[in-house]
């Protein structure tokens, strides 16, 4: 089981990807989205603690969830502003 440990955490990361690229089309609330990638972060930690090898793949999507933050809190702050 632990060879498909990394593979189940891999497919939460880029399901949760397609998440926030679905609703960022859909122009969802700042605060919804903020979550998402919270959630985010969360599940890419988790699938590079398990991944037995190299963790390219993870680290991408770790920058690319940094990226969605960092849009995200921009927006946020636009429509506070």
């Amino acid at each position: 089981m632990a060879s498909v440990e990394p593979v189940d955490e891999a497919l939460k990361v880029m399901d949760r990807l397609a998440r926030i690229e679905s609703l960022e089309r859909e122009g969802c609330p700042a605060g919804q989205l903020l979550g998402e990638v919270r959630a985010l972060l969360h599940e890419a930690e988790a699938w590079v603690r398990v991944e037995p090898g190299g963790t390219a793949r993870a680290t991408a999507a770790l920058e690319r969830s940094r990226e969605a933050l960092a849009a995200a809190a921009e927006k946020r702050e636009e429509v506070t502003a």
